[in-house]
């Protein structure tokens, strides 16, 4: 029997803190093609579960268009059974409360609800899921007895203990769910993929986001493809890159250059040299340390290279080379700024030299981030 594992597809993003609005909106609808085009890998490979654990979409805003287009897919696939577990973006179900659910679209609760994926074939491959919140998280895993002769999988949405939660995500102790009998636990929440040995028998796994949105989930996504011989119980589990489009994120050292054309320079002759097609979203991040009259319009930088990938962003890193000794008799407003956060002993050099660089692009009438 062959099941896919996805999660944190975060249907209808917004994505403007990324992409300009026409853009955001094309990538909108991408996010929901890369769904519609797993569920046709699932049909054209004789899946017949797809596991979705959690953060399908990301609020409660949700389109008409994005619903219908996933119920579609359910509706016109009978074959392939979904389940559906909710994450902490996931404000509401995939179908309005008016509608009939599928037969094969499957819920879960905050106790733990039990399916037999395998209903029509032999021994029992077995799936248990629950929605995490504040009043479960911390003895829910605890509660959890499967049947060690099943095949068991285990599927949650949240951070495991110990790491940094950013949002809302409700923590799991993945020690409690050692030697219990499981072999797989279908995690989502974190977007980059994941996998691990709990015990000698079970492996938990994060599959990633389908699609990366920004420029801190740089790299490969897609979803996991679980293979499972229903009468020994064995299994293989492969990650399967999926997306459409990547994200890149390239350092760039500029040290000592003069100004936005000398970058512009260096940038082409850095793209030229590196193998990231068009269709991708790239970041380049200048770094190294420039004079402190060097200005590097990126606004200018982004719009030259437009035509060469889907988006190109550029930031600046560059550290600010102050000659102090220039501004000792500087008398102007800048000189007198630069000399105040110089002295000022509360500020590390970092600190020192972002302030600095933040003042002069004020002071040349600049943007700044």
């Amino acid at each position: 029997m062959k099941v896919i594992h996805c999660a944190d597809l975060h249907l209808d993003s917004r994505l403007t803190s990324v992409l300009p609005q026409e853009l955001a909106k094309q990538r909108k609808r991408e996010l929901l093609k890369a769904f519609l085009n797993m569920v046709d890998y699932a049909r054209d490979n004789d899946v017949e579960a797809i596991i979705i654990a959690g953060d399908m979409f990301d609020s409660d805003s949700i389109l008409v268009s994005t619903r219908t287009g996933v119920t579609n897919a359910i509706l016109t696939n009978p074959s392939i059974d979904f389940y559906y577990l909710r994450g902490n973006h996931d404000m509401d179900n995939v179908l309005s409360d008016e509608d009939v659910p599928p037969d094969n679209l499957h819920f879960f609760d905050d106790t733990w609800t039990k399916y037999i994926l395998n209903y029509k074939g032999e021994g029992n491959i077995c799936l248990y899921g629950a929605e995490l919140n504040q009043s479960n998280s911390k003895h829910l895993c605890l509660e959890l007895q499967p049947d060690s002769a099943d095949f068991n999988i285990v599927t949650l949405h949240g951070q495991l203990t110990g790491s940094v939660v950013k949002d809302k995500a409700e923590n799991i102790n993945i020690k409690e769910l050692k030697d219990k009998g499981i072999d797989y636990v279908a995690l989502g929440h974190v977007h980059a993929y994941k996998e691990e040995k709990i015990d000698a028998r079970c492996t938990y796994c994060y599959p990633g986001c389908l699609e990366g949105r920004g420029f801190d989930e740089c790299g490969e996504h897609g979803f996991v493809l679980l293979d499972i011989d229903e009468v020994s119980r064995t299994y293989t589990h492969e990650f399967i890159p999926f997306a459409m489009r990547m994200l890149y994120e390239e350092e760039l050292d500029v040290t000592g250059v003069s100004g936005t054309f000398e970058t512009m320079e260096k940038i082409r002759d850095f793209l030229d040299n590196i193998a990231i097609e068009s269709k991708h979203l790239v970041r380049i991040v200048l770094t190294g340390e420039v004079d402190v009259k060097c200005e590097i319009d990126t606004a200018m930088i982004e719009d030259s290279f437009a035509d060469r990938f889907y988006i190109l962003k550029v930031k600046d890193s560059t550290r600010i080379r102050l000659d102090l000794d220039s501004f000792k008799k500087d008398m102007s407003l800048r000189g007198e700024f630069i000399r105040t956060v110089e002295e000022d002993e509360s500020l590390s050099d970092e600190d020192k030299a972002s302030i600095i660089k933040i003042g002069l692009q004020g002071f040349a009438g600049e943007d700044f981030e």
